[in-house]
């Protein structure tokens, strides 16, 4: 498995960015039981791993989107992990609103672009992809080129890939799901019998049941 993707995932873990809770699932905004939570806004509290997440988002975008003329960061989560970015690599930058302003310019993506450039977003986090697709959309409507997206965590849901694969956009991550179990092993940070009851409730997240 790469290596950078174990190396943040245990990063994630040591800032409590992600928790892993098999025995004491906690329960999403959406009503699913999960055994893991994730907050990747935590890494902006730690400059060591908010520079490592800098950069190496910059290092992803330079490698596979080398043709990016501007960053896009998804509201509110990687609002600032794109300003970073955007700022290391001397591009110009906008944030994308879940939906437009209710006053003023009424605008759902704030900031400047022209339009016809070729644009990289940046999220944190990637659970169904709905709200990082739905971005794109208003991206794309406010007419700009959507080449792809980064983002530092996925849970990997088959629900999203497809999502992604329909829409036409390229997500490549600093981290996922497995490496966070792998590495969670590893480290002793889970029981072996715990990685079976993490890999069950990705199969199906909405309807998994902790087994009493």
């Amino acid at each position: 498995m790469d290596t950078i993707k174990k190396l943040f995932a245990q990063k994630l873990m040591d800032v409590k960015a992600i928790k892993l809770q098999p025995n004491e699932p906690f329960t999403w905004a959406s009503g699913w039981k999960s055994p893991i939570y994730t907050d990747n806004r935590k890494t902006l509290g730690f400059p060591e791993v908010r520079s490592f997440v800098k950069l190496e988002l910059c290092h992803l975008i330079q490698q596979y989107f080398p043709e990016a003329e501007a960053v896009a960061g998804v509201a509110t989560g990687a609002i600032a992990q794109g300003a970073l970015v955007a700022d290391e690599l001397g591009l110009p930058y906008v944030y994308v609103r879940p939906k437009p302003k209710d006053h003023g310019m009424g605008n759902q993506v704030e900031g400047e672009l022209q339009k016809g450039v070729k644009v990289i977003v940046v999220e944190d986090l990637i659970s169904t992809g709905g709200s990082s697709l739905k971005a794109v959309a208003a991206l794309r409507e406010y007419g700009v080129e959507v080449i792809g997206m980064v983002a530092s965590f996925t849970y990997g849901f088959p629900v999203a890939e497809e999502a992604f694969r329909e829409a036409g956009v390229r997500l490549i991550t600093l981290s996922d799901y497995n490496a966070v179990l792998e590495q969670a092993a590893e480290t002793g940070y889970i029981k072996p019998e715990e990685i079976e009851v993490l890999k069950e409730w990705r199969k199906d997240p909405a309807n998994w049941k902790k087994d009493e």
